[in-house]
């Protein structure tokens, strides 16, 4: 399987990627080896993931996710049941 995730960082900013295995790429991002993003921003936890059986199709909704403004990123998130903390 391939997977879209979505991150939230420990300065309550959204992380979005691609991976065919979400856990061991938080425990990667988690000790700075991750992408340069994530070394500058920790992540807290995993807020969302989407399952794909094509790698095409995930990474193509992680390029339109991150085409979206923080507020539709929100929004987005919101439909597909993420409860986000207050202050994100």
């Amino acid at each position: 399987m391939h997977y879209f995730y979505v991150l939230l960082c420990c300065d309550e900013t959204l992380y979005a990627g691609y991976s065919t295995d979400v856990a061991k790429r938080f425990r990667t991002h988690r000790t700075g080896k991750g992408a340069k993003y994530t070394r500058a921003h920790p992540p807290k936890c995993i807020l969302y993931t989407e399952a794909f059986t094509e790698k095409r199709a995930a990474l193509q909704q992680e390029y339109a996710f991150k085409q979206l403004s923080r507020a539709k990123k929100l929004e987005f998130l919101q439909a597909h049941g993420v409860q986000l903390p207050d202050d994100a």
